[in-house]
């Protein structure tokens, strides 16, 4: 703005009058200065904008990830150095220090987002007998906790090792796959189900086709030869990920990626790079997303251990997953490997027992099991089908189920939390533990069945049978998924219904409103996310898929294993306030750290001598700052006593009158020929709703004044020269407007009284703002302070922000919808005429009451606002 400034100087210094073209040049400067205002003032609602974000997603209430936080960042980043440029424009070398803060306090954002996990152990290899559970970072919770199971609890832990956080990190770095990877995240959808369903598949691949480095290669072949040297035979092994979160409290990371079973020397090099892709399963993806992790800080670990070729298998649970204040001993079984009852394949056995020295059964549902998992001879595995009378056979006996109930309060023991168990019994009788992870526990949420349920007819419920395998309750229309294409047509709010409790299912989780399937039980991978994520599930329900259709509205009771057809207001009616489901994870510490220097505003009042560039903490304050300047450089502009001969349009309405046009962009419906513009070529928004209220009500003329309000007049009028009317000053012929469409400054003198208004409305709410001052008067301060109080407590009821400082008056409102700050501007039109001359009646109470209650029925009848 100071070339504007200083053009206007340069012109109007000369002796003889400017020339046309200089005008016209100045006119176009002027144009310039008013285009990068606008850009100014976009950037700065869309910084707002991301803030706000920002505010939302600390809140909790919905899940991101990373290319969430990143992005928006960078954006208002961008939002604000576009800023300090068109500041830079509007005022030329006068705020340099801006550049500098907004560097300083970049510099710590990026910092928060560029850091990188760094493994101080570069071991790519490590044996199963070196592995405690202090090695997490190294190999990974599973396996490090499978690592103190054995070596400091001498259980049974199948010969193995684990393959490094340092050899992904190596695999990683040789193949150059970060940037691309990242790449694809930022340029992905990550809230369209088929986006992310593509950017699964695409890095899978591109993992899949990867090149393990040959020392890494080297290295595990060696530990395979040397764990078949331990185990005297010729092995094959499972290939288990162990990534970093994985198995730790509150992250169970169940069943989202991949176990290689019953592999061979010839395949475990391929099946490693399998697993490692599998970081990148739609489940897996989607679980992150809604845990909050960081993509690079998963770094996944892989454990390989000797195959055990299982007679029978399961999970089991130290305690009550649904119930804090049950401590019975939960156990899950089936046929062959405990790969069907985690993979929620086929209905499995339950046995609950207590804790008692000797443990007691007290419970037994044996369930008919039509199928098992047993391992191919060479390799592989495969499904055998069970015969009636085998399937039926209770797959543990009283034996085994005690001694696996040891063995779960010796585990707790140790760790003092409840566990989740994997096991399995080979053919030699013997337990072997093939997992332990801490057991995240849930408040019961079950409530007598409402006395308006307990005549409902036989019809209106659709199941009464059920496994709880996550309590609470839920409402929502039927999404029968029978195949995994059916993944993309999943609607948010569905209640999931499936035969088998699969673990890929799970990326549904974050849209489901509940689950319900006819298979599986509550120690499925399944179950443990659905309790993650407090979505209630109703497992083992017989017939789910034939008795419930896609679109049926049901309600699902998952404590009482009851579905009932239709919306059940009475459950529903108390749910539980909703957790901020991401604090504590690692994308929300590291948002909550960056909104540290983007978020809080310190920088408050303009008028403070600490309102400054040197002072600003924030991207936010920088924003404050810049916006508060912008404003007061293109109205400084306005300020120029000469602008009514640069405008050279006069107002003509009925006769000349004195106020002055200046059209920055389209504030005209038209060209304008001629000296005056009338009322209908003007096409400001702004202006038209000020003047519209300026002229709703003729003026009356001023107050009548009594003896004392004339002496004050007179005295005030001797004292200040600047206030006589037929002197030149500083202060006179300063009416006009600088318009465009939806942008009007004005800056009025009428009589004694000095009034400023800044306005920008359109359809953008969040870029609505209004900002105006009134000042002055001819009566003593006394009562051209008490005036401006009562008009400040006007506006205050019109949802105005105001401040008085004696006889001064600034309002200001913003972010409020285009009919709303219209009217508004109506009644600052209003105020400036009728409120002019009233400081000379305000040392009288009864006429002061007079004109408040006139302007308020005034407002009223002619703006309604008491409807808004």
């Amino acid at each position: 703005m100071g070339i504007i400034h200083n053009t206007v100087r340069k012109l109007f210094a000369k002796k003889q009058a400017p020339e046309p073209s200089e005008i016209d040049a100045l006119r176009h400067e002027l144009r310039k200065q008013y285009h990068s205002f606008r850009l100014l003032l976009n950037a700065n609602n869309r910084a707002l904008e991301i803030m706000a974000e920002l505010e939302q997603a600390l809140k909790g209430e919905q899940p991101f990830g990373m290319t969430f936080v990143r992005s928006r960042c960078t954006a208002i980043a961008v939002n604000v150095f576009q800023m300090i440029e068109k500041l830079k424009h509007l005022a030329p070398n006068k705020y340099g220090d801006l550049s500098t803060i907004f560097k300083e306090i970049k510099e710590h954002i990026d910092q928060l987002l560029t850091l990188q996990t760094h493994v101080a152990d570069n071991r790519l290899v490590v044996p199963m007998s070196a592995i405690d559970k202090n090695m997490s970072d190294l190999v990974g919770s599973k396996m490090a906790n499978l690592g103190e199971v054995k070596n400091n609890l001498n259980l049974n832990i199948p010969e193995g090792f684990a393959i490094t956080t340092a050899a992904y990190q190596r695999f990683i770095e040789h193949n150059d796959l970060r940037p691309e990877i990242n790449r694809r995240f930022q340029t992905a959808d990550l809230e369209d189900m088929e986006s992310l369903f593509t950017l699964s598949a695409g890095i899978q691949n591109l993992i899949s086709v990867s090149q393990i480095p040959q020392n890494l290669e080297n290295e595990i072949m060696e530990a395979w030869w040397q764990t078949e040297e331990k185990a005297g035979f010729e092995i094959t092994a499972a290939l288990r990920s162990s990534a970093m979160g994985e198995d730790e409290a509150g992250s169970s990371f169940a069943g989202m990626h991949l176990s290689e079973l019953n592999v061979s020397a010839d395949y475990v090099l391929d099946a490693y790079k399998e697993i490692l892709a599998s970081k990148y399963s739609l489940p897996a993806i989607t679980y992150r997303l809604k845990k909050g992790f960081k993509d690079e800080d998963i770094v996944m670990c892989v454990g390989c251990m000797v195959m055990i070729d299982a007679v029978a298998g399961g999970v089991m649970y130290t305690r009550n997953p649904n119930n804090v204040h049950d401590d019975s001993i939960f156990i899950n079984s089936a046929w062959g490997l405990p790969k069907a009852v985690v993979d929620g394949r086929v209905e499995c056995d339950l046995f609950v027992v207590s804790r008692d020295a000797p443990p007691e059964i007290v419970h037994e549902d044996v369930r008919t099991k039509d199928k098992k998992f047993v391992c191919y001879p060479l390799e592989g595995v495969c499904r055998l089908d069970l015969n009636e009378e085998d399937g039926a056979q209770p797959s543990l006996t009283h034996e085994q189920i005690r001694q696996l109930a040891e063995l779960a309060v010796t585990i707790e023991d140790h760790y003092a939390v409840p566990q989740d168990i994997e096991w399995a019994i080979d053919y030699h009788g013997s337990i072997n533990i093939l997992q332990s992870r801490p057991l995240r526990q849930r408040e019961s949420q079950r409530l007598p069945i409402p006395d308006v349920l307990e005549g409902q007819t036989h019809e209106a419920v659709i199941v009464r049978k059920g496994i709880t395998a996550s309590p609470g309750a839920a409402y929502g229309s039927v999404f029968v998924i029978r195949r995994e294409a059916d993944i993309l047509a999943f609607p948010e709010g569905a209640v999931l219904v499936a035969q088998q409790a699969l673990p890929r299912w799970a990326s549904l989780l974050v849209r489901a409103s509940a689950v319900i399937t006819e298979q599986g039980g509550v120690t499925g991978h399944l179950a443990t996310v659905a309790r993650e994520f407090g979505i209630p599930a109703l497992f083992g329900v017989p017939r789910a898929t034939q008795k419930m259709a896609t679109g049926d509205p049901v309600t699902i009771d998952a404590d009482s294993g009851i579905v009932y057809r239709g919306r059940i207001e009475s459950l529903l009616s108390a749910p539980a306030p909703q957790a901020n489901i991401m604090e504590g994870s690692p994308v929300y510490e590291l948002l909550r750290q960056a909104s540290e220097f983007i978020i809080p505003l310190t920088l408050l009042e303009p008028d403070s001598p600490d309102f400054k560039p040197g002072n600003a903490k924030t991207l936010h304050d920088i924003t404050r700052f810049i916006h508060e300047k912008a404003v007061k450089e293109m109205f400084n502009f306005a300020a120029d006593e000469d602008l009514s001969v640069l405008s050279s349009k006069q107002l003509f309405y009925k006769v000349p009158m004195q106020w002055w046009f200046l059209n920055l962009d389209d504030g005209f419906t038209g060209e304008i020929e001629g000296e005056y513009v009338n009322i209908e070529s003007i096409a400001s928004l702004p202006m038209l709703a000020y003047w519209e209220g300026f002229t709703a009500v003729p003026w009356e003329g001023p107050p009548p004044m009594d003896g004392k309000g004339l002496m004050s007049v007179f005295f005030q009028s001797t004292a200040n020269t600047s206030l006589v009317l037929g002197r030149r000053s500083g202060f006179a012929d300063r009416n006009y407007f600088m318009i465009s469409r939806d942008y009007c400054s004005m800056n009025s003198r009428l009589g004694y009284h000095f009034t400023t208004m800044e306005a920008l409305v359109n359809e953008r709410t969040s870029e609505n703002y209004i900002g105006f001052q009134f000042k002055g008067g001819a009566a003593d301060i006394h009562r051209r302070s008490g005036r401006v109080r009562l008009v400040g407590e006007v506006l205050e009821n019109c949802g105005f922000t105001v401040t008085v400082k004696e006889d001064t008056l600034k309002a200001r409102l913003e972010g409020r919808e285009k009919d709303y700050m219209l009217k508004r501007l109506k009644i600052l039109g209003y105020l400036s005429l009728h409120t002019r001359q009233l400081d000379m009646i305000m040392s009288s109470p009864g006429k002061v009451k007079y004109y408040r209650n006139k302007i308020e029925t005034d407002l009223e009848t002619l703006f309604h606002i008491s409807d808004d």
